[in-house]
C-alpha cells in the first residue's frame, strides 16, 4: 500500500512519513545527539556509566575492550566491531572484566591499548525511551559481518569530524550519527529473532507492509482483515506472525502507535477534539478512555504534567 499523506501535529512542527516508520520514531523521540570525547586508554583502564534513558553507540577503532553490562555476560569488543546499547542497566567498559565492572579509571599513559568513539541519543522524556523498548541491550556487529564495511565507512567520517574544529561540526556529526543509527537498527532487524516492534517494518514482506500502512494512516479504522490483505496473509495467520514478529497483536500496536502520536500532539495547544480527530476517535470521549488505558492518565492530566518543571 502506497500513500503520499504526511501526518502532522499542526503546532509541533512533527511531520510523519508512513512509508519510513524509523523516521517517524526519531521525530517523535526527540533524541538529542551527543559526542563523548574519544577515548584513547592504556591499561589497565575502565569507565563505568549510570543507568539513563538513552541509546549508546560505539566503535572499537583501535585495540580491544570489554564490555560488562550488569546482568549479562561480558563480551570482548575487538577493533572494527560496533555495539548498540538500548536503553542499558549499569555497565562498563575497560581492558579487563574486572577493570570494566569496577570502573577502574587510569586513561592515558605512552602505548595506547585502545581507542573508542562512541554517540550517545538522549532522550528528553521517558515516552521518548519507550519508543526504543525494544532494543535489546546490547547489539554486537563483528568486524568482517555484513554490513559492517558501509558502518566502518560512516564512522570513518565521524571519527575524522570528531577530531577537527570547523564550522557545521555539530550539523555533520549529528547527520552521520544518525546514519550509523538507521544502518545500525537494520543490521539488528535483518537478524534478529525476537520481536521487534516497530523495527520490523525494516524487513520487506507482508508484516513490514502491514506496519507500514498503519503508519502511513493511523486515523483509518483498520480491521485485521485489512491489514491481513495488506500483509497478503490469512487472518489467523497474519494475527499470529505479527504478534511474534512485532511483539503484539496487530489492534494493540495500531493503539499503541496513536497514542505515541498523542502524546506529542499534546506537547501543542492543539484541542483534544482535534488531536482525537487526528488519530482515528470519532470522539473526544472515545480518545480520552483509550490515553488513560494506555498511558495511566487523562490526556488533560497528561498535558498539565508536560508543563510541570522538569518536564
Amino acid at each position: 500500500m502506497e500513500s503520499t499523506g504526511v501526518y502532522g501535529s499542526s503546532s509541533a512542527g512533527i511531520a510523519l512519513d508512513g512509508q519510513d516508520p524509523i523516521r517517524d520514531v526519531l521525530a517523535l523521540a526527540r533524541p538529542r545527539t551527543v559526542a563523548p570525547v574519544p577515548l584513547r586508554a592504556a591499561a589497565p583502564w575502565g569507565v563505568r556509566f549510570s543507568p539513563f534513558p538513552h541509546v549508546k553507540l560505539g566503535v572499537v577503532v583501535e585495540g580491544e575492550s570489554w564490555l560488562c553490562i550488569d546482568g549479562l555476560e561480558p563480551l570482548l569488543l575487538t577493533e572494527g566491531d560496533f555495539y548498540l546499547l538500548g536503553n542499558p542497566p549499569p555497565y562498563g567498559l575497560g581492558s579487563s572484566v574486572e577493570a570494566a565492572r569496577a570502573g577502574l579509571s587510569d586513561a592515558g599513559g605512552p602505548t595506547q591499548t585502545a581507542y573508542m568513539c562512541s554517540v550517545d541519543f538522549e532522550f528528553q522524556d521517558s515516552d521518548g525511551s519507550a519508543l526504543f523498548s525494544s532494543l535489546p541491550p546490547a547489539m554486537i556487529v563483528r568486524a568482517g559481518e555484513a554490513g559492517e564495511k558501509l558502518l566502518w565507512t560512516i564512522a570513518t567520517l565521524l571519527v575524522h569530524e570528531m577530531g577537527t574544529h570547523k564550522v557545521g561540526r555539530s550539523l555533520v556529526l549529528e547527520h552521520l550519527a544518525h546514519i550509523l543509527l538507521v544502518q545500525m537498527l537494520r543490521s539488528h532487524a535483518g537478524s534478529s529473532p525476537e520481536p521487534l516492534g516497530w523495527l520490523a517494518s525494516v524487513a520487506d514482506d507482508g508484516i513490514g507492509a502491514a506496519l507500514r500502512a498503519v503508519h502511513a494512516d493511523p486515523g483509518r479504522r483498520w480491521t485485521l482483515e485489512e491489514l491481513a490483505r495488506i500483509a497478503t496473509m490469512s487472518r489467523s495467520a497474519f494475527a499470529a506472525t505479527f504478534r511474534a514478529r512485532v511483539g503484539r497483536p496487530p489492534l494493540d500496536y495500531l493503539i499503541e502507535w496513536r497514542m505515541q502520536l498523542a502524546r506529542a500532539a499534546l506537547r501543542t495547544e492543539d484541542s483534544l477534539a482535534a488531536i482525537a480527530t487526528a488519530i482515528g476517535y470519532q470522539s473526544e470521549s472515545a480518545f480520552s478512555t483509550a490515553f488513560r488505558r494506555v498511558v495511566g492518565m487523562p490526556p488533560r492530566e497528561f498535558r498539565v504534567s508536560l508543563r510541570s518543571p522538569g518536564a
